[in-house]
């Protein structure tokens, strides 16, 4: 970790748990800087080891705010984030098994793309929704933003579906050989749809009020105290709670699948456990130095002192869970995974979809996914090795559980 700080410019000092400034990108730089600039800051700016630019504030930054909660420092994916359970069954006893779908990974992986809507696909009709349900019981605290009210009744087709990008369901080998599964995903447009609606409104209080923030910093505020600031809130927390959904219901579909498949080609008896839904774009009130403050987390998870989590690598590469070390200095936060090296454009013109695919396939894992023109915008060459981002927050997490994949399903 080093710590870069220009007192005569920077409010605060940025903590980067990286080797040199060198090892970050140029608009990186520019956004941390910026941040850096704010006046509300609690201590400094944390960038995690992932850390690559995002919009206004860098993707795997951390930092905590007084009194004001900032839409962009959390980012368009409310929630995003990560599930993750094991099981007893171990690859080697059903991998070389034929259906009459392929093996039994290909199986599985075809049957997971036929339950779970992906990319932009969505169901066609309502499903339940626990957390849906129980927002429009509580309209009062959500009603006074008519424009969002629509994508609460979206929602219902929503709940339950994977998205696209850089979220996958994954089914991946421990070092014991024991079968895991792997979801990443997050709010889905809900969640970008607050985040959109109340930057906008943050914007127009911040040119009103004369803001100390430059508008093109692109990290307009809302105070937590005031109507807007609540009323973000409140969606943000609804946009959470939506995304730990979306994820427990893909979860319960991918175990499904594999009950079917494992219970009918062999006397297994299948058992889950050591289940993880952890958050990654967010903010929460809580004490830090002996002050409470917004901890804003964008693409970082939170990793306090005991605390499991789940940081993913690229399909094809290694993905961890592990056990948060509660280090104040990164606000106990740790990375949310490798951290892109090329932007998607970038992959695209740097690889091949034969290179990825023919990658994929000489390491056995089946992919699932049904337009390959633009797989390389995920190829694990785009991001960063996962094993040296871990390397650089020893002092942050402990590795608990390496996993590798072996079956995946992209939008």
């Amino acid at each position: 970790m080093f710590v870069w700080y220009e007192k005569e410019n920077m409010k605060v000092p940025v903590k980067v748990w990286l080797e040199t400034k060198e090892d970050l990108d140029e608009t990186c730089v520019e956004q941390a800087y910026h941040l850096s600039r704010l006046p509300f800051l609690h201590k400094w700016v944390s960038l995690m080891p992932d850390t690559h630019a995002g919009m206004g504030m860098p993707i795997g930054g951390v930092i905590a705010a007084r009194g004001v909660v900032i839409p962009n420092a959390v980012g368009v994916d409310i929630g995003c984030g990560m599930a993750y359970t094991r099981t007893n069954v171990r690859l080697e006893e059903i991998k070389d098994i034929m259906t009459g779908n392929g093996t039994m990974v290909q199986a599985m992986i075809g049957d997971i793309m036929r339950n779970i809507p992906v990319g932009f696909s969505h169901h066609k009709t309502p499903m339940p929704c626990y957390t849906l349900d129980r927002a429009f019981d509580e309209m009062d605290r959500y009603e006074e933003d008519g424009e969002l009210l629509g994508q609460m009744e979206a929602g219902y087709f929503q709940i339950g579906t994977l998205g696209g990008g850089n979220h996958f369901i994954e089914l991946q080998a421990d070092d014991e050989g024991f079968l895991s599964i792997m979801i990443h995903s997050g709010s889905r447009h809900f969640g970008k749809s607050v985040c959109d609606y109340f930057h906008q409104k943050a914007r127009e209080i911040n040119i009103r009020y004369y803001s100390q923030v430059p508008d093109e910093y692109r990290l307009a505020f809302l105070s937590a105290d005031s109507r807007e600031g609540r009323r973000y809130l409140n969606w943000m927390n609804l946009s959470m709670d939506f995304a730990r959904e979306n994820r427990e219901k893909m979860m319960l579909a991918v175990k499904a699948v594999m009950e079917k498949w494992i219970g009918k080609y062999t006397d297994l008896n299948l058992e889950f456990s050591e289940d993880i839904n952890c958050h990654h774009n967010y903010a929460a009130l809580e004490t830090h130095y002996g002050e409470e403050v917004f901890v804003h987390r964008k693409g970082a998870v939170r990793a306090e002192n005991g605390e499991l989590a789940v940081i993913p690598g690229a399909m094809g590469s290694y993905s961890y869970v592990v056990m948060g070390k509660g280090n104040p200095e990164s606000f106990c936060s740790c990375s949310h995974g490798a951290g892109r090296r090329y932007s998607r454009k970038g992959a695209m013109a740097a690889f091949t979809a034969e290179e990825v695919i023919l990658d994929l396939n000489r390491q056995g894992v089946v992919l699932g996914k049904r337009g390959k023109a633009d797989v390389a915008e995920e190829s694990r060459f785009a991001y960063k090795d996962i094993d040296m981002v871990m390397d650089s927050q020893k002092d942050l997490v402990v590795p608990v559980r390496r996993l590798r994949t072996v079956g995946v399903v992209k939008g």
